[in-house]
């Protein structure tokens, strides 16, 4: 079905349909399952990401001039 939803469960480190554990323990939703076995990797891409954007914001706000 093209509007099922899948999830990747933290506690059992496996990809889960929709009524599958707790939404505390899962991430998702993800389109289809291959997408939800990677979860972790996508997670970890998006984590570096944003790391990357507060450092390069970070720098940004040390050129500023502190009168202004």
């Amino acid at each position: 079905m093209a509007d099922e939803q899948w999830f990747y469960c933290l506690k059992h480190n496996r990809v889960e349909p929709w009524d599958g554990c707790r939404s505390a323990d899962r991430l998702g939703p993800y389109p289809d399952q291959e997408t939800a076995a990677r979860a972790l990797e996508i997670a970890r891409e998006r984590t570096e990401a944003a790391d990357r954007a507060d450092r390069e914001w970070a720098e940004k706000g040390s050129d500023r001039d502190p009168d202004h």
